[in-house]
């Protein structure tokens, strides 16, 4: 079963937002709808895997929310729910123009 999977199906019990996505989400230049990331973690595109992340196995997520604007989304499954990481608008700068590959430094 792959991550993604894993993902969609933990989507599915109950999705639990960590203070830190709580809080990049709501930023006035940015807002993040909850929709926006149920959208997401159903429909996107995962782009990075971290097997190795001390919150338990997450990934990347990239998405389109409904306005045309590209989100990612940090999210790992759990048993019962999928834990929402971080949610944020990705920066060109640190992006190629398809969002889901990162700029070499």
């Amino acid at each position: 079963m792959t991550l993604l999977h894993l993902v969609r199906e933990a989507a599915e019990k109950k999705i639990l937002f960590l203070p830190h996505a709580v809080r990049q989400m709501s930023r006035p230049d940015r807002m993040i709808r909850v929709a926006e990331i149920r959208s997401c973690v159903t429909t996107g595109q995962m782009i990075e895997d971290y097997p190795e992340d001390v919150r338990g196995h997450s990934c990347l997520i990239l998405s389109n929310s409904d306005d045309g604007r590209r989100i990612h989304v940090v999210c790992s499954p759990k048993a019962d729910y999928l834990a929402i990481i971080t949610a944020y608008e990705p920066d060109p700068a640190q992006w190629e123009a398809d969002f889901a590959t990162r700029r070499s430094e």
